[in-house]
């Protein structure tokens, strides 16, 4: 699945199958700004720009991620070998990343009465718990005819209805199911078409001038509304305005998700063999990033000047890029790819009509691994 940096031939998955070097870039990436703003998070009270700076990335950090995660969710279906690996890349990490966020906040949190819950999502999981819920609708979306319109519809719905509750993360699942649905409409020429020179140019004016609103804008605008996470009336809103900034949020994010793949390089580059890595770095940074304010390290006041929010973001940077390497994937591919072997039944025999059940696996496997960035 990893081939050097300096190789001029895409990599290859376990199947076979040459992996497309824009989307391990665009992984990356996107994995890289993630990591970055939660960076900021600490510090964005302290100065406007970098709060403007974090609510910019924010707007479309996660939907360029989750658009990637439902273009290679397109050919899901209940086939059993797709499912088992359902099971195997998200199942698991989510109750094992689940507990071991739960008990790292216990013990270094000072929060030693927190209740281990598999049904309100810590931190960085409700990903994959959204991830689970939006694959296994797949059939459904691929069989309605306005599959985009209805997921606003039901992320609008979400947007003022506050009783929908914690569990799972509902709010999200729903709020942020249209991109899903969006990377599940794409085909490889709308990445083509975005990511024409003449695209790539006229991204430059449209994400600055898009800074330039957010910078203006972020003292009078409630930041809670790019984390999908609260209805309306729970932010102290008006109903009303639940669906409209729904569709706002969605626009933003579409522009600036299209501006930010038109800059993704498409050649073989030093780091795109890190994005077949970007779901190790997504769950073990948080435990960097909560490690950092336990023990105190944003408290000291020269992060808070301009040269110490750039120290901040070259670390995170650095850190990011690390847990996203083959020996970081290596120690704890036995919590994110387990091979559980012993929990299913033994694949039926190989037939004329069905093929070598093991080779449907592998294509299987190669499908999840590349939508979640393993």
């Amino acid at each position: 699945m990893f081939q050097a940096a300096s190789s001029s031939r895409p990599a290859k998955t376990t199947s076979g199958r040459q992996r497309d070097a824009f989307f391990d870039n665009a992984k990356y990436l996107a994995i890289v700004l993630v990591a970055v703003a939660h960076s900021w998070a600490p510090l964005r009270n302290e100065s406007r720009t970098l709060d403007a700076a974090y609510v910019l990335v924010y707007a479309f950090h996660m939907p360029a991620f989750i658009v990637i995660s439902g273009f290679f969710s397109r050919s899901f279906d209940m086939r059993p070998d797709r499912l088992k690996r359902l099971v195997t890349g998200l199942v698991v990490p989510y109750v094992v990343y689940e507990v071991a966020y739960s008990l790292f906040r216990r013990h270094f949190g000072d929060q030693p009465d927190l209740a281990i819950s598999l049904l309100d999502p810590l931190f960085l999981v409700w990903f994959l718990a959204a991830l689970f819920v939006w694959r296994l609708t797949t059939p459904l979306w691929k069989l309605v005819r306005y599959p985009l319109p209805l997921a606003l519809v039901l992320a609008m719905l979400a947007s003022v209805s506050p009783r929908i509750g914690e569990d799972l993360d509902m709010q999200r699942v729903f709020q942020f199911l249209p991109f899903f649905v969006l990377g599940l409409m794409l085909k490889p020429e709308h990445f083509q078409w975005v990511r024409r020179r003449a695209m790539r140019i006229a991204a430059v004016p449209v994400f600055l001038g898009a800074a330039a609103v957010v910078w203006w804008a972020t003292p009078r605008f409630d930041t809670r509304w790019v984390y999908h996470r609260d209805a309306a009336q729970a932010m102290d809103h008006q109903w009303w305005t639940g669906p409209l900034m729904t569709l706002v949020m969605f626009g933003a994010a579409l522009v600036l998700t299209a501006c930010f793949f038109a800059w993704v390089p498409g050649r073989n580059t030093w780091f795109t063999s890190l994005g077949a890595g970007t779901l190790y770095g997504f769950l073990l940074h948080g435990f960097v990033l909560w490690g950092s304010e336990y023990a105190g390290w944003y408290d000291a006041a020269w992060l808070r000047r301009p040269y110490g929010e750039i120290f901040v973001t070259v670390v995170a940077v650095t850190v990011i890029t690390l847990l996203c390497t083959a020996p970081v994937r290596r120690v704890f591919r036995f919590s994110m790819e387990p091979r559980m072997e012993w929990a299913w039944r033994r694949p039926p025999a190989t037939t004329a009509e069905g093929g070598d059940g093991k080779r449907s696996e592998d294509g299987g496997q190669a499908n999840v691994r590349e939508s979640v960035g393993a």
